[in-house]
Parts: structure tokens; sequence; C-alpha cells
């Protein structure tokens, strides 16, 4: 049998020329021309341009986020685009760059606020472009799912502590927008916090409403749904979503106590119906029960329903001491009068895609916060915000079909990667694709896509 493997040895020179790698990456420029989030940021950041200075800070900003949408995972990462000045434009060095960054972590407020304004005004501008894909464009609700998560430090950082899950450095809370079954979703909030702080401290859940509210369109401030799990069914917390002034929906997660293992006991055999799997079907071994009338909710919300989930655990689940009957229950609080109770059901467990949101955010440069300085590491984060819509809004107003779901590793490999060649010619600048590239032709349509339309 012979061996079809490669036996010639490959000559390695570097003397190619008008080569581009990571050539897909003008889909995150024309991106960022699109919805005006670049102008934005030029904009804002001005007052952080020193006299003389060659470099606009909004640039710089702009290049960090696109840098860390490539993969990248520190401000030197920024040297990627720094070899391709006829794609990038002129790139800061790294000395440059890491004055801004000090620069607007001293300013630490007004900086996150300018950059806060111009994700905004983008995000406005990305949704509307997008049409009837966008968050809310149905006329439904736009959901905002609330989580916390565990970033790990390796050194000595500021504010950097134990956390409750026996590691050291940060706790964020995020909060992300969820576009549904037919995309990805995008960062609202990432609000930095030590690693000791609590799962359940209604102050950072509101703080990070009132941030995602800021961020979203105005006329959608009101046809908000926050998601949030047992971390956020507390009094404090839902109080504040419920009050007249902002009268925003949820569904959150309830800690099982003892009051109500006592009400499941009272429940009937034929109060249970089936609940749903991912796709809306009935489930064998789960079901869900309306528990509300058989709890004291005077001291929660007026409206407030209570509704449980017990199922059959998996083969090998450990029980634990909230099981009831070799039933595994969990309960969710909301304020929905009308729908079944599996639909409300399954539209809460839908919350399971903001820890996806969380992976994908951890492959975009928040799995290590790369600076010492606390206010840094607050920057850093906006970074990565900044970083994971661009990719949410490139899939959302360009891409289609399969693609809008990819995730950024696949997006990195399959479309980023992209090899190129820059070719001149009667004035022009052309970029000239591997033709034999599997997706090319998706990478070129998209390019088109976004060139078709006005900067924002």
């Amino acid at each position: 049998m012979k061996n079809s493997a490669r036996t010639a040895r490959v000559t390695v020179s570097c003397d190619g020329k008008g080569m581009v790698s990571q050539a897909g990456a003008v889909l995150l420029w024309e991106t960022l021309r699109a919805t005006g989030l670049g102008r934005g940021l030029s904009q804002g950041l001005s007052r952080w341009r020193a006299p003389r200075a060659v470099h606009d800070p909004g640039k710089i900003v702009a290049d960090l986020a696109a840098a860390v949408a490539l993969g990248g995972d520190c401000l030197a990462d920024i040297a990627v685009l720094r070899e391709q000045p006829e794609l990038a434009g002129p790139v800061a060095s790294d000395p440059v760059v890491s004055r801004l960054v000090a620069a607007l972590a001293a300013d630490g407020p007004r900086a996150l606020k300018a950059i806060r304004a111009a994700r905004a005004a983008a995000r406005e501008r990305a949704w509307a472009l997008a049409g009837r894909d966008a968050p809310g464009a149905d006329g439904g609700l736009v959901t905002v799912d609330l989580d916390a998560t565990i970033v790990i430090a390796h050194s000595d950082k500021d504010q950097a502590s134990p956390t409750w899950k026996r590691t050291f450095g940060f706790h964020p809370m995020t909060a992300w927008a969820d576009h549904g079954a037919g995309g990805n979703g995008e960062p609202l909030a990432i609000m930095l916090r030590p690693g000791n702080a609590g799962s359940n401290t209604a102050a950072d859940h509101i703080e990070a409403v009132r941030l995602s509210l800021a961020q979203l369109p105005r006329h959608l401030r009101r046809r908000v749904l926050v998601r949030a799990d047992s971390a956020g069914g507390t009094h404090d917390f839902l109080a504040w979503l419920t009050a007249p002034s902002r009268r925003l929906r949820y569904s959150v997660g309830m800690t099982i106590t003892e009051d109500m293992q006592a009400a499941i006991g009272q429940v009937p055999a034929g109060a249970w119906t089936p609940a749903y799997d991912g796709d809306g079907q009935a489930r064998d071994g789960a079901w869900v029960a309306d528990i509300t009338g058989l709890l004291d909710l005077s001291s929660w919300p007026a409206g407030m329903r209570v509704i449980v989930r017990k199922e059959r655990p998996h083969p090998g689940a450990q029980l634990r001491f909230t099981d009831i009957d070799g039933h595994r229950f969990t309960a969710l609080a909301t304020d929905a009068k009308k729908g079944q109770l599996a639909d409300l059901e399954l539209r809460h467990r839908r919350r399971a895609r903001c820890e996806d949101r969380i992976r994908n955010a951890k492959d975009t440069g928040l799995r290590n916060l790369p600076l010492k300085g606390y206010a840094a590491n607050q920057v850093w984060c906006e970074i990565v915000a900044l970083a994971c819509e661009l990719l949410a809004w490139t899939q959302m107003i360009a891409l289609a079909g399969e693609a809008r779901r990819w995730e950024p590793k696949r997006l990195r490999l399959r479309l980023f990667s992209i090899a190129g060649r820059l070719v001149r010619g009667g004035r022009r600048l052309r970029l000239r694709l591997a033709h034999r590239w599997p997706w090319a032709d998706e990478v070129t349509a998209a390019i088109a896509r976004l060139q078709a339309l006005p900067a924002g």
C-alpha cells in the first residue's frame, strides 16, 4: 500500500510581496465604518488626544478592539494590524497604546462614559441596518441576560482576590442582548468586580441593568425582558425592576426554600403538565406546575408568579437535599400573566445561551485581564465588549444562514484567516483573496454587503 503523504520538503523564504494575512479582517473595518463606531469613538475620545499627537485615540481603541476580535489577548497584539497599513491604516506603536490606556484609566468614569456612548450610538445604527434580524424588531421584547463569571488572575493584580470557587482573580457581572435561535448575542455591559464580590448582590444586578438600558435604542427601553439565574431572585432587585418608572419584565431563578418544598408537596398529580425540550416538544420525564397560590408572596412584587419544574435526574446525577421523591426541582419567578407554563419555563431556560456568550467572550479577550491596575482592566473590559460587538454586528448585518451563528473561533478560522494579495492598478487598491479557500465567496459577499451601506 502506497503512502500518499507529502514527502517533498517545502522551501520557505520571507520575500513574498503584497501578501496579506488575516485578510478577512476587512469585514471588521467595514463594520466599524457602516455602524459609525469608528467615528463615534474618535469624537468621544478626542479630549484624550495629546497636542501634536499623530494617532487618534478613537482609532487606537478601535484597532485594539479589532485585534482582540481577531484573537488577541493583550495590548501588544495590535501588532497584527500594524504590519498591514494599506488595510488597517496607521496603527500606533506599543508605547503610544500603553500611554493612552493609562490616560483613559486615570480618568476612568469620563472615559468609560465616552466609550459606552459610542457603543450605544453604533448599536442603534447596527440594529437599524439589521432590520428584522435585530432584537425587538418584530415588536417583541428585547431579552437581556445577566450572569457573573470568574476571571482567574495568575499574578498579583489590583483588587484581585479569592473567589467563591476557591480560585483567585475577578468576578465581573455581565449583561447580554440575546439574538434568539437565529443568531448569537452581544454584550451590553461587562462590569469588573473584585473576586470576592457576591453572586446575588442586588446592587450589582441593578447597575448591570442600568448600563444595559443605556445601551439600548430609546424606543426599546420599555420593551425589555430581564433574565437571571437564582442570584437575581432577590427582593431588592425585583422591586427595582418592577418600579412604576421602569416596569421591566423579568424571569429569574429562585432558590428552593422550605416553604416551596411544602408547596410542591401539595400540588395535585393532575396539575403537573409536560415540560418542553429545547425544540419546544414535550420532554419525557419533566413536568412544570404553578405554585403561586400555595405561597405567601406578600413581600414580593405584585403579580409575581412562581413556576416549578421537576424532572428525573440523568443517570449518575448527584441528588440534592431539595430533591423530592427522586426528582430534581428548579423554580423561577416571572411577571408574565399569559402563556402556557411550559412555554414560560422554556423561555427562562434559554437563558443558558448567556453562558455561551460568556464562553465566547473569554475566547475574545476576557479569559485573562492583562493589565495590573483595576481601572485599566475595566478599560480592557470595554475593549472586549467592543470586540464582541464587532463580531456580532458583522454577523447580524453581513452574514446569513449558519454563519450568523458561528462562534468566534470558527469565524477566525474560516473567514478572518483567509490569505490575500494586494494589487495596485488604475489608481485603485485591490485585495485578491485566495480563490481556493472554501469560504471565499462568503467573505466577498459579506464585504460587498457592508461596502454597499453608507458610512454611519
